[in-house]
């Protein structure tokens, strides 16, 4: 088909709980210069296309408040909202359960909120190219292999750092979301790459961290101050 008739559709996964972060409600809800994680996250993704569609997958306990906290974005009327699951990998299951049309499908963690404009552009340009986009950088740290007990190095010019948002043609994602879960199955990539299909990489941003400890939150302030 035309690819330019392709609806875009982000799934935004907010489903999770936050227990790491220690605070009194999902990190995901937290401010972060007198913003809240989620709506920095929904607006980015709001503004990169102006008929792009949102899914956002929410706690089914903390539903009515994620309802409340988002509206009032611009475009905030091309959000619909989903419960989420058991699991990350059910929490997205449930969100493509709720697409049918053949579209570009961007899976994002909901507080990796410190992504551009230019990331999701790209990712959207690859995944029509090659049916998929995979955010990746490349690791700064020495990377050991532990194996049975004993410990390998591995090369850290070999090693990518994973990140969001996952983006595929909607055929290639939907269909390899037709399984059951699995251990293995840690993000998207994992899921279409057990169905067969291959993976192709894309450069992520250093910034697009995914805020899961107090000192994230730290962290990404900084760059935002930066920026001002």
């Amino acid at each position: 088909m035309d690819h330019s008739l392709r609806k875009k559709i982000a799934v935004v996964v907010a489903g999770g709980v936050g227990m790491r972060m220690g605070a009194d409600r999902p990190k995901q809800f937290l401010a972060l210069e007198g913003q809240s994680i989620l709506n920095r996250t929904l607006e980015t993704f709001l503004s990169s296309y102006l008929d792009l569609e949102v899914v956002l997958v929410l706690p089914d306990e903390h539903m009515d408040s994620g309802v409340q906290l988002v509206q009032g974005l611009p475009g905030s009327n091309r959000i619909r909202f989903v419960k989420g699951g058991e699991t990350r990998f059910h929490s997205v299951q449930n969100g493509l359960a709720t697409i049918d049309a053949s579209s570009i499908i961007f899976v994002h963690d909901a507080v990796r909120c410190l992504l551009t404009i230019d990331l999701i552009h790209r990712c959207n340009d690859q995944a029509l190219r090659q049916g998929s986009a995979i955010p990746a950088i490349v690791s700064k740290d020495s990377i050991r292999w532990l194996i049975d007990g004993k410990s390998k190095s591995i090369p850290r010019h070999q090693i990518r750092l994973i990140q969001t948002p996952q983006t595929f043609l909607s055929e290639v994602l939907l269909s390899a979301y037709q399984v059951k879960h699995h251990p293995d199955f840690t993000d998207e990539a994992s899921v279409v790459e057990a169905s067969g299909q291959p993976i192709y990489l894309i450069n992520g941003e250093e910034r697009n961290i995914k805020i899961t400890h107090p000192d994230d939150l730290i962290t990404a302030a900084q760059w935002l101050r930066a920026d001002q």
